[in-house]
């Protein structure tokens, strides 16, 4: 447990001061502390972030008893399954999935390393006797189903066979889609991850093939779910734009795009075959309501 601190001289709010006091202590810890009543100022717990600090004040961490583990992730990230070899998760839109050179300790990735831990008795400790492996990912504003591995062998027998697997998606489309349900097929140049585009078959491209099917259309728009037969990055949101339709809220590749508040994008099933017990594994997850308002 660390060591209670004075202040010494005015400075910024209580959560900046725990940040910069406390170092080696990850930021997802330190909010927990926060969250849970941990944090005392002058022996009374304070829970808000930008309770100001005073000269002579004293800071004190007082960690009686961790929270459940759930309590550990943020809202809308939703745990549908788990066991000993995967755990398959909803997450929300706005969340990272791993971490970013901007963004180390926001992610799917880290919440679900101290949930884990968390579930294993390891409160207060970084050296938590459980992990996770990254199978895939999702675009941060993209929302929907994740599977995670949690032993090293269940990661490389979900990344080899990834593309045998059922991946579909939900979008909503501007337009109208040429045809009713059809096969988009391109070669993808990735070399620019933050903006992949279709090009000539080469050596830095790499196939590319989307099924769709138009569920519902409306005047200026159109509901379809998708499915992978190959998962590129940007695969679906580089697909509907070549075809004159891109997905809604996505400024990356229809710039200016204001008719919805985030990627009208959202990751609805996954089917798996259990990397231990050979069982195969269907999760669906339905359109949320922030984009099913939008049809």
């Amino acid at each position: 447990m660390p060591e209670p601190l004075t202040v010494r001289e005015p400075i910024e709010p209580l959560l900046n001061h725990l940040f910069t006091s406390w170092p080696e202590v990850k930021k997802t810890k330190i909010r927990q502390w926060l969250k849970h009543g941990a944090v005392l100022v002058n022996g009374r717990s304070v829970t808000k972030h930008d309770h100001p600090l005073a000269a002579g004040d004293i800071v004190t961490i007082e960690i009686k008893k961790g929270p459940a583990p759930e309590d550990v992730l943020p809202p809308g990230l939703r745990i549908v399954f788990e066991d000993s070899s995967v755990i398959v998760i909803e997450k929300p839109s706005g969340l990272l999935s791993i971490a970013s050179k901007a963004e180390r300790e926001e992610t799917a990735y880290v919440f679900l390393t101290e949930y884990v831990r968390q579930k294993q008795g390891e409160y207060g400790s970084h050296r938590g006797r459980d992990r996770i492996w990254i199978v895939h990912r999702l675009d941060r504003e993209t929302s929907g189903l994740m599977v995670f591995a949690r032993t090293e062998e269940a990661k490389h027998f979900l990344q080899e066979n990834w593309d045998d697997f059922e991946k579909r998606y939900f979008a909503i489309v501007k337009g109208a889609l040429p045809k009713m349900d059809d096969t988009v097929r391109s070669h993808l140049d990735e070399t620019n991850p933050f903006r992949v585009r279709s090009a000539p078959q080469s050596e830095t491209t790499r196939h590319a093939i989307t099924h769709y099917r138009v569920i519902k259309k409306s005047k200026d728009r159109s509901l379809v779910e998708l499915e992978l037969e190959t998962g590129r990055r940007h695969q679906i949101r580089v697909h509907m734009a070549d075809l004159g339709c891109p997905v809604l809220g996505d400024e990356k590749y229809n710039k200016g795009d204001k008719n919805a508040k985030r990627l009208a994008l959202h990751s609805c099933h996954l089917g798996f075959t259990h990397p231990t017990n050979g069982t195969l594994m269907k999760f669906d997850s339905p359109l949320p309501n922030e984009l099913a308002k939008l049809m």
